[in-house]
């Protein structure tokens, strides 16, 4: 997604900011990841051709959506600097790109590359000739900063290779953070359930948030997908012997134990 709030950038609506949305999707595509166009998914339900767009606007709707959903979010922002001397145009232009965890928030890297040098235009160089100058060598850094965002987010989701006791993928390998809330579940059923879920293939750590008699809510990473942990927890469950209805949404499971009538 761009990051044009910044009256300096190049806006969203700009052919030069078409070209290097393009550069970036085609390295990460490239690289073995799924990327998605942020029109496309967003066409029914978001208005489109908005500009000038802050930072709080795009991560509510790579939250919002769900379908596919979205694990991290590469923003960018275009910074072109265009100075006319009396015998030429000396252009220069800066593409930061950076990586934020939808769900989590976390900051997942960074990096930016400037051109080494100005390049020239002709002294005359009309706004045509400025777009078509800045969108080509923009494009050409915009690569660069793809292929660095690729390796990051490869170092983050480690080996690929890993699976789950069952023989099927773990899950992506890199590490997600999810909010487990447990209701109608004592001390000692939560006691029980965290000497449980560490044993679960992708465990990162776990910390408790809020612990009580009976609504309990506790922090879990796992590199294993969504699918898996909740195939997981329903299997613990079942050796537990608990009856439990185990809801989704985001990256909150909200874990109702079904309580039986006791006899007195």
């Amino acid at each position: 997604m761009g990051e044009d709030a910044d009256d300096e950038t190049i806006p969203r609506d700009s052919r030069v900011f078409k070209r290097v949305l393009n550069a970036l999707s085609n390295q990460l595509h490239n690289e073995g990841f799924d990327v998605f166009d942020e029109t496309a998914i967003t066409l029914e339900n978001f208005a489109q051709g908005k500009v000038r767009r802050k930072d709080a606007e795009l991560i509510d709707i790579a939250r919002t959506i769900t379908r596919p959903p979205i694990d991290v979010l590469v923003m960018f922002a275009i910074y072109p600097s265009i100075k006319k001397t009396s015998y030429t145009t000396k252009i220069r232009a800066r593409v930061a790109g950076r990586l934020l965890g939808v769900q989590t928030g976390q900051r997942l890297g960074n990096f930016e590359v400037e051109s080494p040098k100005s390049w020239n235009a002709p002294v005359d160089c009309s706004r045509e000739c400025l777009l078509e100058v800045v969108g080509k060598k923009a494009k050409i850094i915009a690569m660069d900063v793809g292929n660095v965002l690729a390796e990051k987010l490869a170092d983050l989701q480690g080996d690929q290779n890993g699976s789950s006791a069952t023989g099927q993928p773990s899950g992506s390998g890199m590490a997600q953070g999810y909010t487990l809330v447990f209701v109608g579940f004592n001390t000692d059923d939560i006691l029980d359930i965290e000497d449980l879920f560490t044993t679960f293939r992708g465990y990162k750590s776990h910390r408790p948030i809020e612990l009580g008699r009976t609504r309990s809510e506790i922090n879990y990473k796992t590199t294993s997908s969504g699918a898996r942990l909740t195939r997981n927890l329903q299997v613990m469950f079942k050796q537990m012997n608990i009856s439990a209805r185990v809801a989704f949404s985001g990256n909150e499971y909200t874990i109702n134990k079904i309580s039986k009538r006791k006899a007195r």
